[in-house]
């Protein structure tokens, strides 16, 4: 099922309804945080090889982006029980929304450009051959076959304030059009006052 952007999407200066989101680990997550800026991302299905090595970068780098003050939260349009089987590995928090609900709301969308895009063929070969390369060593698991939310899902990012305003945002326009981590972090200390402390918006 394709989803439409709304023609109004969330932008910089955006304020979010604060919420409480059950996580696939069972405890909820707060947006905003009163602590951190949050970094919601929203990828496509559990065991995406493009989504996995993408997250894959962000473990790495787990302990940078939680020093700068950051908290990782993603969406997969997936059901908790099938995400559980891909992420349970994953330092940060994991939300279900098979429904779509939420991508709903944050207006992000599916399109036939998340794969036709000449942009993203590359990263899908190398994340497949990297995915099968893994699978093969017992590390991952295939996706399922079926996905009841689709195989076009695009990515998006959101940086939130401690005031529930949406301090930066990027809709993909294909499967592999994300914030790299060291963007995630540039954005972030473009928003943190010269002392330090969250910034109100």
């Amino acid at each position: 099922m394709l989803m439409r952007r709304p023609e109004r999407p969330l932008r910089p200066g955006s304020t979010l309804t604060e919420r409480r989101i059950d996580t696939v680990s069972g405890g909820p997550v707060g947006i905003p945080d009163p602590e951190r800026l949050v970094h919601l991302q929203f990828r496509r299905f559990a065991g995406c090889p493009v989504c996995h090595l993408h997250l894959r970068s962000v473990v790495r780098r787990h302990a940078e982006i939680e020093a700068a003050g950051i908290r990782e939260v993603v969406v997969f349009h997936s059901s908790a029980e099938e995400l559980l089987r891909h992420t349970a590995d994953l330092p940060f928090a994991v939300v279900a929304d098979p429904g779509k609900r939420l991508y709903a709301e944050f207006g992000v969308e599916s399109a036939p450009r998340a794969l036709l895009s000449p942009r993203a063929w590359g990263p899908i070969v190398g994340a497949v051959l990297s995915g099968a390369w893994e699978v093969l060593r017992g590390r991952e698991r295939l996706p399922a076959a079926a996905q009841p939310g689709g195989r076009l899902g695009l990515p998006a990012d959101f940086l939130i304030g401690s005031d529930s305003r949406v301090l930066a945002a990027k809709y993909g326009e294909h499967v592999n059009d994300q914030w790299p981590v060291d963007e995630l972090l540039r954005l972030a200390a473009s928003h943190r006052p010269a002392d330090g402390r969250l910034p109100a918006g």
